[in-house]
């Protein structure tokens, strides 16, 4: 039988299905009933029919679960009255918009926590606005978008049934949502953006999560905008996977996921330790008090925004350091201008430079004012790239993209917009954050004796 089931499968998608995405239970449970709900009352998107057929399709081909429709008023009447819910296993809102016309809105939530499944595509998000608790229940809603645009998804979790078939990212072109009303801590998150989809400048930007809502599954995509994304077969995997998981017949987490940051096994008994713990601005002061508070954190990111014409505010750290090797990601948007400071005096230059320029004073990895680097090895903006600095009395060697691109440099005076110039004592490391926005993570770092 289980067989059976995947080679029908593998008929409708043209490919193997991964083990996770069907469990017995899949096939030996009762089948189960969806409602699909396509009623708008605001933007109605043309790839609402591509989308039921697809709906439909799914279902007639993987069996384990039928759908009905929901595609006019008196159908949401009808079909989502709280008796006639009961007969449903999970509701499905495919590009709805607006104040959908439910005749018990707070009893749909009831079912929904009662153990049901929830599941919504691309605009489920802009639904609702004015009902808070579908707010709480989806876990975002819908804040504006910008043109369509390919973006690179990273894949947070490979081993949900929404998810498992991406690998560590999938690339997509889409209308991307930007979110509000989101938080991290009461949702799984599934497949994000750490930089805006059209702008570049570091953030979180979710695009899929699944979380609980009561004892329900809520399985959620803002992806689903365009007719080719309905019929292509990555999505249709996508959406399959959460369908399943939704009604209890697929693997996968509901959990926040922990953003505190740890070093690995191997660097910890090397003796590294976090600098920054992925979660808050604990160990991190600014440097002037009364500076803008540009610097926030968002999903393990120590993220410093600015919006055009204003300065932001140099972030230290509270402990001092004289002799260390440090290592750190980060992630420069185009056109943008930062430096890590060394003991607060020795800036290693962040700047978007990856034409290939050389400054004779700057550079993106080069010792500012004091050499560019050795070679150029610079990544695209909105990419991240790593670094690892290692500083001893007055000598500093470096690391760019995992090349050398400074051996035993001496570093005899500051190098412009230090905290101070006493070169032989121990000093904080420095973020600078009043050139432009930039974005860190994963610093950690090793004292040397």
């Amino acid at each position: 039988m289980l067989m059976h089931l995947i080679q029908r499968f593998k008929a409708f998608s043209g490919v193997v299905l991964m083990g996770a995405m069907l469990v017995p239970s899949a096939v030996d449970a009762q089948e189960k009933k969806l409602l699909v709900v396509t009623v708008t009352k605001g933007f109605r998107h043309s790839s609402i029919p591509t989308a039921e057929a697809v709906l439909g399709s799914l279902a007639e081909r993987h069996a384990s679960f039928a759908v009905e429709y929901a595609r006019t008023d008196d159908e949401i009447a009808q079909k989502m009255a709280p008796d006639q819910l009961e007969t449903f296993d999970g509701v499905i809102f495919a590009n709805t918009t607006g104040e959908l016309p439910i005749p018990d809105k707070e009893a749909f939530m009831d079912w929904i926590k009662a153990g049901h499944g929830f599941v919504g595509m691309h605009s489920a998000s802009d639904t609702f606005h004015q009902f808070r608790p579908y707010i709480e229940m989806i876990g975002a809603e819908f804040l504006t978008h910008g043109p369509q645009v390919e973006v690179d998804a990273v894949n947070e979790d490979p081993e949900h049934a929404a998810c498992q078939h991406f690998g560590s990212h999938f690339k997509v072109y889409d209308e991307i949502y930007v979110m509000k009303s989101f938080d991290r801590d009461r949702v799984h998150g599934l497949l994000t953006l750490h930089n805006h989809p059209n702008s570049k400048m570091p953030g979180d930007h979710p695009i899929a999560w699944s979380k609980s809502y009561g004892e329900g599954r809520v399985f959620y995509t803002s992806l689903g905008h365009r007719e080719d994304i309905w019929t292509d077969a990555d999505y249709q995997r996508h959406i399959i996977g959460g369908i399943l998981w939704s009604l209890g017949l697929a693997e996968g987490s509901s959990a926040p996921v922990d953003q505190r940051y740890q070093v690995g096994k191997t660097e910890k008994e090397a003796g590294f330790k976090p600098l920054f713990n992925g979660v808050d601005l604990e160990g991190w002061k600014l440097r002037h008090d009364d500076g803008p508070a540009s610097w926030d954190v968002q999903n393990g990111m120590l993220v410093n925004t600015i919006k055009d014409g204003e300065h932001g505010t140099d972030l230290i750290s509270v402990d001092s350091f004289r002799d260390f090797t440090v290592r750190y990601e980060f992630q420069v948007p185009k056109g943008s201008n930062s430096g890590f400071y060394l003991r607060g005096r020795h800036e290693i230059q962040i700047l978007e430079d990856a034409a290939g320029r050389k400054l004779a004073d700057g550079g993106n990895g080069a010792i500012y004012s004091l050499k560019p680097v050795d070679i150029f090895v610079s990544r695209k903006a909105g990419q991240w790239q790593e670094a690892e600095v290692t500083i001893v009395d007055d000598r500093v060697s470096a690391f760019l993209n995992g090349v050398k691109v400074h051996d035993d440099v001496e570093v005899n005076r500051a190098t412009g917009g230090e905290l101070d110039s006493n070169l032989d004592q121990p000093g904080p490391v420095m973020l600078q954050g009043d050139h432009g926005a930039i974005a860190f993570r994963n610093i950690r770092i090793k004292v040397l004796e």
